[in-house]
């Protein structure tokens, strides 16, 4: 039978794309990832995000980080009306735009602390209502300046969120509707360990599980087998190295694929390009 891929969902031609979507469905869709940083903010309706092996209840104002490469899905409840905001952001751009700033750090530090979601105060969600109002005015503005002045707005949100996510770092971690560390440890042993060969048996060694009742687990918690998990997640980790200037053949060998024509087939599937194109 052969393994489920994730899904890459969604496509970003822009340096990045403001979206305030209403409706009372909601599109869901299964576990998949982006190309590029994904923030959504809740203003209405009831919906759980699943990042990674952890699902997150949202709240009214709730801020969402998602990281370009990061597996997650939404549960919409669909008998409330739900409207968000969801931008969908190149890092690189702001990176360039902003050196210095390191206006992208809020989605490195939510990767790293496993925390992806952040409740703003009364004062830092006036803040976001403002920022937000601004930005989605700035997007339909054509006059002299407009790129700028966009350009400007979204700064003056991502300056919001980092000082959010910086923030929330001091305050006790909200608990997430789903969250089994023994899950968790096995996949951050996974991530530690993508250059070279490990067995199922392996990983379910270090989560201190039997073989077949961490296979269920994993597959319970993360919608997907471990085989397909670690495949996918070596996909990631080449076509990161390949970004940041690695040679194709150099990339693939360092995430753990030792046949390059079977490599290759795998990464045009997962990501419709060759590795090459991306490069």
């Amino acid at each position: 039978m052969k393994e489920k891929t994730f899904a890459r969902e969604g496509y970003l031609r822009e340096n990045y794309r403001l979206f305030h979507l209403r409706d009372t469905a909601g599109q869901e869709r299964d576990f998949h990832f982006h190309d590029f940083d994904k923030l959504v903010i809740l203003l209405s309706g009831r919906v759980d995000y699943t990042v990674e092996n952890e699902t997150w209840s949202l709240r009214p104002w709730d801020v969402l980080l998602v990281k370009h490469h990061t597996i997650h899905r939404a549960l919409i409840d669909r008998n409330l009306p739900y409207e968000r905001i969801i931008l969908y952001l190149d890092g690189r751009y702001l990176e360039r735009l902003l050196p210095e700033a390191e206006l992208t750090g809020c989605f490195d530090r939510s990767e790293h602390q496993r925390q992806h979601l952040f409740t703003p105060d009364e004062e830092e969600r006036e803040n976001l209502r403002s920022c937000l109002a601004d930005l989605e005015k700035a997007m339909t503005d054509e006059q002299f300046g407009a790129g700028a002045l966009r350009d400007a707005c979204l700064v003056r949100l991502m300056v919001a969120v980092n000082r959010l996510v910086r923030r929330s770092e001091a305050m006790p971690e909200r608990e997430s509707a789903v969250y089994d560390p023994k899950v968790a440890r096995a996949l951050s042993y996974i991530n530690e360990n993508l250059g070279r060969d490990i067995s199922v048996d392996e990983i379910a060694e270090k989560a201190y599980l039997s073989k077949y009742y961490f296979m269920r687990l994993f597959k319970a918690q993360t919608g997907s087998s471990v085989h397909a998990y670690v495949r996918q997640k070596r996909l990631m980790n080449a076509a990161r190295l390949i970004r940041e200037g690695m040679s194709v053949g150099h990339a693939a060998a360092e995430s753990g694929f030792k046949d390059y024509s079977s490599f290759y087939r795998a990464f045009r599937e997962t990501f419709g390009v060759s590795p090459g194109e991306m490069k």
